[in-house]
């Protein structure tokens, strides 16, 4: 039989099927399959109209052969099978899909679930077998008809027997290279099952391999009982995915399975969403919120993304669009029968439906979570434990595009309520007078409690949110209002309080004041009588602008850009403490520049700022004593 040539466009085509388009070689196998379901599909879809198939559902299956000493591997369907005119258009030209042409001869409604589109997943086959051979039988057709080719040198077409309709994909594996076992492995029972798992798990037909398993003789007693090995058929696919199946069928153990198995993940899931969308995009999905951390999640090895597969068959499974960056936590699967899916049903050529499903499962998220902090209280609070710093980056992000959607379900720990509360709650609690939302940032919340700036507003009962993230000043200034209240620190600049009697300064307190500033010199940017001090003599602030633990953000992860706050030191002058300098500056200068001195670290120790010379600083308190 005379070799046929592929045309010199295929040829090349070839050469990238087999060397560029697929990123791993083991893709080829999902390929094969999924063009397996394809041939059954349309045979199935055959036998509603048709009696004479001959088949019900339940006869239809996709069977997996190896012969380890002839390195072959087959995949072996019941489907419509091919004529010898379409083996030549669609195994003759590469790019030429039987299964697109189908779909478009049936009606937009007709119930097939093709997975096949650009008639070039056969040629995958090419990345792991240096031989092909394709023994099919057309569905009404009494000829059989053996394709075969190994590799872009062409192929041949010839009569074969073969009793039923189908086909065999008969795949000679290469010989290993350098690396050993690099194509020996797919001779392997081990690997076949490992890679249907994963890529075809969810075809709607059953994927049937031979394999051996280990029963006690017959004959052999109890006591001492012999085994032997049998070959069984065994189904390796699950067939019907989890998220197929309404919610109110499935029970929480099965999730849990699903999603501990999955994932890999030790705990149950904290909340299931299930999600099934008809309109401008159909798709099925179902997402879980971990009840712990997962593993490596605060680092740069964890994989975001959701698996995403088309017509059960999966696509991608870490696919990163399907969700926001502040969402990276939620695990799931989306699977939808619309996806503009690239030559190598790896990517996507266009991301409307992509953006579409994303934007929808956002919502969808916080809707859930809104409904778990209303109805399961300490459960969000477990969540947000977990995960409320991924939320305030939501926040951050994008300069707060998506501040309206994430406030709601932002926590923070009351000064009041010793709890945690949101800013609803916050705001509803606010005196009609009260003008500003404030709040306190801190190391801990003990730190944050003691701090001498706070005195005031929690003598006069007023509320204050404490926040413990280094990320909370951004937060706020991200947020800028909520429900019409600015938000303002209780630690930096102002508090705002007009009904507040200013500090009553004297002459003399101004002079010292100056003395202080002179003393210290550019090391503060002013020194001025304090309205928030009560019984404390002194702290550090920074005005408007960049806050001390901003400047400690930065300083962590951007050292280079040097960026500082201002310093403002504020005195109660009112305190012994500057009493006793005012009334030894006149007397002593010199004494009154040590005061001064102790003053200026105490504010910057109670900031939780770096003392310049530690070591100086606990000399200059000891020489106070002799």
């Amino acid at each position: 039989m005379r070799k046929k040539q592929f045309k010199a466009e295929s040829k090349r085509l070839l050469d990238l099927m087999v060397n560029s388009i697929y990123t791993h070689k083991e893709i080829f196998l999902r390929e094969i399959i999924s063009n397996a379901s394809d041939a059954i599909d349309k045979l199935c879809y055959l036998s509603l109209t048709d009696d004479k198939v001959g088949l019900n559902r339940g006869d239809f299956a996709i069977t997996i052969s190896v012969d380890k000493d002839a390195r072959t591997l087959t995949v072996s369907d019941n489907g419509i099978g091919m004529s010898a005119d379409e083996l030549e258009n669609n195994l003759g030209v590469i790019a030429s899909s039987g299964s697109y042409k189908f779909r478009r001869e049936q009606s937009e409604d007709a119930d097939t679930d093709i997975i096949g589109q650009f008639g070039v997943g056969f040629y995958s086959a090419f990345m792991v077998a240096d031989h092909i051979t394709v023994v099919t039988k057309k569905y009404g057709e009494t000829q059989a008809w053996k394709w075969e080719s190994s590799g872009a040198e062409g192929y041949t077409v010839t009569e074969a027997e073969r009793d039923a309709v189908g086909t065999d994909i008969i795949m000679h594996i290469k010989e290993d290279g350098e690396e050993a076992g690099e194509f020996s492995r797919y001779l392997e029972d081990w690997t076949i099952k490992s890679l249907v798992k994963k890529y075809s798990d969810y075809i709607r037909f059953p994927i049937k391999m031979l394999l051996p398993h280990s029963v006690k003789k017959p004959d052999s007693p109890d006591d001492k009982p012999e085994y032997e090995t049998v070959y069984e058929w065994e189904t390796l696919n699950s067939m019907v995915p989890l998220w197929q199946r309404k919610k109110s069928e499935v029970t929480k153990e099965e999730y849990d399975e699903f999603y501990q198995q999955r994932f890999g993940e030790m705990a149950p899931p904290q909340s299931v969403i299930s999600v099934s969308a008809e309109g401008a995009v159909t798709y099925k999905a179902l997402l879980f919120l971990p009840s712990k951390v997962p593993n490596l999640y605060y680092t740069q090895d964890f994989k975001p993304g959701l698996q995403l597969y088309s017509a059960g068959v999966m696509i991608m499974d870490h696919c990163q669009e399907l969700l926001p960056e502040y969402f990276s936590f939620v695990r799931g699967v989306v699977d939808s029968p619309d996806l503009s899916l690239n030559i190598s049903r790896e990517l996507l050529q266009h991301d409307r439906q992509l953006k579409i499903i994303s934007s929808n499962l956002e919502k969808k998220i916080i809707s859930e979570l809104k409904k778990m902090l209303s109805d399961d209280r300490a459960g969000y609070e477990k969540f947000y434990e977990n995960f409320g710093r991924a939320l305030k980056v939501g926040v951050l992000n994008q300069f707060g595009e998506k501040r309206e959607s994430l406030q709601e379900l932002l926590l923070f720990y009351s000064s009041t309520e010793k709890k945690l509360v949101t800013l609803r709650e916050y705001a509803d609690r606010m005196p009609e007078s009260q003008k500003y939302i404030y709040y306190a940032a801190g190391d801990t919340l003990e730190a944050i409690d003691s701090l001498p700036q706070t005195e005031l507003l929690k003598e006069r009962g007023t509320e204050i949110l404490y926040c413990t993230d280094r990320a909370d000043e951004f937060l706020a200034d991200s947020l800028r209002t909520y429900d019409g209240k600015e938000f303002r620190s209780a630690v930096d600049g102002d508090l705002g309080l007009e009904d507040e009697p200013k500090p009553q300064e004297s002459e003399s307190d101004k002079e010292c004041l100056a003395f202080i500033k002179e003393t210290l010199g550019d090391r503060v940017d002013e020194v001025k009588a304090s309205q928030k001090l009560k019984s404390h003599p002194v702290c550090m602030t920074s005005g408007d602008g960049l806050t001390f633990e901003m400047e400690k953000y930065f300083q962590a992860v951007q050292p280079e850009l040097s960026m500082k706050a201002k310093r403002i030191l504020e005195v109660n002058v009112a305190h012994p403490a500057f009493l006793k300098l005012e009334s030894v500056r006149a007397t002593d200068p010199e004494l009154a520049k040590k005061y001064a001195e102790v003053l200026y670290n105490q504010a910057l120790l109670i900031a939780g700022l770096p003392l310049a010379d530690p070591s100086g600083y606990t000399d200059l308190v000891c020489s106070l004593w002799s």
